[in-house]
C-alpha cells in the first residue's frame, strides 16, 4: 500500500500542512540543504574527475562550516526564509534566487581570499564546485517550496474543492482567470480544463491543464467529468458571440459566469469574487455605448445642478454619475422619503460633497419655485414622471398632473431664473404613443421645445427605449415570477422591445447636457430591437432553469394601451446625425397653434365624482394636442368627450 493512501497518515500529513510553519525551521531546512547539495556536488565531481583532490573529511572539517556560515549570513540579509511556504509564489523563487546569488558571492570572496594568504588549497573549493552547487542548491530549495505547496493544495485544499469549473477562452485572459481560482482559497473550486476553438491550443496543457476544442465538451463531457460550471474568460467578447456561446450551453448542467472587463479589475489584478453569472444585460445585441466624459466633465465643472426625480431608477443612476463630476453643487429633489434616503446614504461611500436631499413635489409649483430661487441652478436633469403603462392607463389625471403639469412647472421656472439648459429624461413610448403615458410624455416633449424657440434657457429632450434593471421593469419582473416558481408572463409571443442597461441610459442623458444647445430631442441607437418572449426563455436559462420543463411562459394578452414594437421616430420627424455614431437627433413638428393655451387648458382639469368621466375628458383632450396617439387596447379608443 502506497504510504499516502493510508487514512492515519493521510490525516497526519494534512493536519501538520495546515500548520504554518515556523521561520526559524524554514531557515534550518534551507541551511540543511545547502550543505547537503554541497556535499553532492563535490561527490559527484570528484566522481568524474573535476574540481579538487581534497578528501571528504578535509571538505566536511574545512569547507562545510564555511558553507553553512556564509549560506546563513545570506539568507538572513535576503530574508529568503520568511516567505509562507505553502503560498510560495515567483517572488519567493526570486528570493531564493537571490539569497544563493549573495551566498556564492560570499563564498567566492571568502575562498579566495582564504586562499591568497594561507596558500592551503583546503580553503579553496574551486570554480567548478562553486558553479555546480549554486544551480543545484537553488534548483533544490525551489523545488521542495513548490513540493511543499503542491502537497498542502492535493492534501488540504483538495477537500475543498466541491465544484469542477471549465474555463471558456485559453487566451491571456484566461489564464489570469486561472491562476485568481488557483490562488483564492475561497473560491471552492478545481479548473478541470480550459476550452479554446484555436487549433493550434487545442490538445496543449497549461499548468497541466488540458485545453479542449469546444465542440468535443459535449452533455455527456460534462456529466462525465461532473462539470459544474463554465467560465467564459475572453475580453472584448461581442454580444452576439456571447449568445452563442449560452445557447450551446443552455441545456447543460452547468452555471455559466464571466470575467468581468480589465478596466474593472481590483488595482489592475482579477479576483475570483469579480468572476459573476451571465446577467441578461451582457446579452445585448450590439457593445454597449461609449460616451465622451470629457465633454461631460466639461459641461458640468463648476456648475450648481438640479436633478429631479433623483431616487428615481434613472433619477438615481443620474445622481451616482454626476458624484463623480466637479461640479459646484449637486441639489437631488424627490417627493420618494425612503428611496432618497437610500441614495443619501449611498452618496457618502460615493464621497458625494456638496449635495443637498431635497424633499419635494414637481407637481407643486410654490415648494419648486422656493427651491430653484434659493440654489439658482445651471443645469436641471429632468427625470421625474410617472411611467408604468397599465397603471397610468387607469389614471390619466395623475400622469397628466406629474408627466405633463411637473414638467410645465419645472420648465417654466427654469426660464423665469435664467438656468442655462434643462434637460428631459422621455421614451420612445412617446413617439406615436398608443396609451395615456406616452401621450403625457410627448406633451412634455412638445411643451418644452416649444419653449426653447421662445427663450434663452436651452432645452434638451433624450428619448430612449425600455431600462433593463429598472424599478418595475421586465427582467425584475421575470426574477421575481422565477422565485415564486413561474410562470413568467408574456402579453404576446410577437412583442418586441429597445433596451439599454441603466448605466448607458443616464451617459446618454449626461451627453445630451454636453452636447445639446437647446431644442434638439435626441435618440439613441439601440441596435436591433428584442423579442420579450426570447428574452424570458434567456432569464430562465441563465438562472439554472430550463424551459418549459422548469418554468413556463404564459402568454396573457396585449394590455391596455401597450403596443406590439416601439418606435424612436415619429413619422413626420427626421434622424440627423451628431459627432457620435449612436447618437442621432429627431426634429420635432411642434407648430400646433394655441399650443400653450391647449395645455392651459388641460391642466384646469379637475378631478370629479366621475373618474371615468374625468379621464374620457382628459383623452380627448390630449388627442387634440398630440394628433398620433391612437388609444390601443383601451377603455379609451373610440371614446370622445
Amino acid at each position: 500500500m502506497k504510504p499516502f493512501n493510508s487514512p492515519f497518515l493521510s490525516y497526519k500529513l494534512k493536519k501538520n500542512l495546515q500548520k504554518e510553519t515556523p521561520r526559524w525551521l524554514v531557515l534550518a531546512i534551507d541551511l540543511y540543504i545547502t550543505v547537503n547539495t554541497y556535499v553532492v556536488t563535490f561527490g559527484l565531481l570528484k566522481l568524474l574527475g573535476i574540481g579538487s583532490d581534497l578528501s571528504f573529511y578535509q571538505v566536511m572539517v574545512y569547507q562545510v562550516p564555511t558553507v553553512l556560515l556564509l549560506s546563513f549570513l545570506a539568507f538572513l540579509i535576503t530574508s529568503s526564509y520568511k516567505g509562507i511556504v505553502r503560498h510560495t509564489g515567483f517572488k519567493d523563487m526570486l528570493n531564493v534566487l537571490k539569497a544563493n546569488t549573495l551566498y556564492t558571492i560570499f563564498i567566492i570572496l571568502f575562498s579566495w581570499t582564504l586562499y591568497e594568504t594561507h596558500a592551503d588549497p583546503v580553503y579553496n573549493p574551486g570554480k567548478a564546485v562553486i558553479l555546480v552547487h549554486f544551480l543545484l542548491n537553488t534548483m533544490a530549495l525551489s523545488f521542495l517550496r513548490i513540493l511543499y505547496k503542491g502537497l498542502y493544495n492535493y492534501y488540504v485544499m483538495g477537500n475543498r474543492y466541491k465544484r469542477k469549473v471549465m474555463i471558456y477562452g485559453a487566451g491571456d485572459s484566461g489564464v489570469i482567470t486561472y491562476n485568481a481560482l488557483k490562488n483564492d482559497e475561497k473560491s471552492r473550486v478545481t479548473v478541470f480544463g480550459f476550452m479554446d476553438d484555436k487549433r493550434k491550443k487545442t490538445g496543449k496543457k497549461i499548468n497541466g491543464v488540458t485545453v479542449y476544442n469546444p465542440n468535443a465538451v459535449t452533455l455527456e463531457f460534462v456529466e462525465k467529468h461532473n462539470i459544474t460550471e463554465i467560465i467564459i474568460s475572453i475580453q472584448n467578447l461581442p454580444p452576439a458571440q456571447l449568445t452563442e456561446i449560452v445557447d450551446k450551453f443552455a441545456d447543460y448542467p452547468v452555471t455559466l459566469k464571466i470575467v468581468p472587463a480589465v478596466s474593472t479589475w481590483l488595482k489592475g489584478d482579477l479576483t475570483a469574487q469579480q468572476i459573476k453569472e451571465i446577467r441578461i444585460e451582457d446579452l445585448l445585441g450590439r457593445k454597449p455605448i461609449k460616451l465622451n466624459n470629457q465633454e461631460i466633465r466639461n459641461e458640468i465643472e463648476g456648475k450648481v445642478v438640479l436633478v429631479t426625480g433623483a431616487a428615481g431608477s434613472i433619477g438615481s443612476e443620474i445622481s451616482r454619475q454626476l458624484m463623480g463630476y466637479p461640479y459646484k453643487q449637486l441639489i437631488l429633489v424627490d417627493q420618494a422619503e425612503s428611496p432618497l434616503f437610500e441614495l443619501q446614504q449611498t452618496s457618502r461611500k460615493l464621497n458625494g460633497e456638496n449635495c443637498d436631499f431635497v424633499m419635494g413635489d414637481v407637481r407643486n409649483s410654490e415648494r419648486m419655485e422656493v427651491m430653484i430661487r434659493h440654489y439658482r441652478p445651471d443645469i436641471i436633469f429632468h427625470a421625474a414622471a410617472y411611467k408604468h403603462v397599465p397603471l397610468m392607463e387607469e389614471n390619466p389625471y395623475e400622469a397628466v398632473m406629474a408627466n405633463v403639469r411637473g414638467t410645465k412647472t419645472v420648465a417654466d421656472l427654469a426660464v423665469k431664473y435664467d438656468v442655462k439648459k434643462f434637460v428631459m429624461v422621455s421614451t420612445d413610448k412617446a413617439v406615436n404613443p398608443t396609451n395615456v403615458m406616452g401621450a403625457t410624455k410627448r406633451l412634455a416633449e412638445l411643451y418644452v421645445t416649444q419653449l426653447n424657440n421662445q427663450y434663452d434657457t436651452g432645452f434638451i429632450v433624450t428619448r430612449f427605449g425600455n431600462v433593463l434593471g429598472s424599478n418595475g421593469s421586465v427582467i425584475p419582473t421575470f426574477k421575481r415570477q422565477i422565485e415564486e416558481g413561474g410562470p413568467l408572463t408574456v402579453t404576446h409571443p410577437d412583442i418586441t422591445r429597445y433596451f439599454m442597461t441603466i448605466p448607458e441610459a443616464c451617459q446618454l442623458v449626461l451627453e445630451a447636457g454636453a452636447m445639446g444647445k437647446g431644442g434638439e430631442v435626441f435618440v439613441f441607437d439601440m441596435g436591433e430591437s428584442v423579442k420579450i418572449f426570447d428574452l424570458a426563455k434567456k432569464v430562465i436559462q441563465l438562472s439554472g432553469l430550463k424551459y418549459p420543463q422548469d418554468i413556463e411562459i404564459k402568454i396573457t394578452g396585449l394590455r391596455p394601451g401597450e403596443k406590439i414594437y416601439e418606435e424612436l421616430l415619429t413619422s413626420d420627424e427626421t434622424a440627423i446625425k451628431t459627432h457620435h455614431p449612436k447618437i442621432m437627433i429627431a426634429r420635432v413638428n411642434n407648430t400646433t397653434p394655441g399650443f400653450k393655451e391647449k395645455i392651459d387648458n388641460l391642466l384646469k382639469i379637475q378631478a370629479s365624482d366621475s373618474p371615468m368621466e374625468t379621464n374620457v375628458i382628459l383623452v380627448s383632450m390630449i388627442r387634440e394636442l398630440v394628433p398620433e396617439y391612437q388609444p390601443n387596447n383601451s377603455v379609451y379608443a373610440g371614446k370622445e368627450s
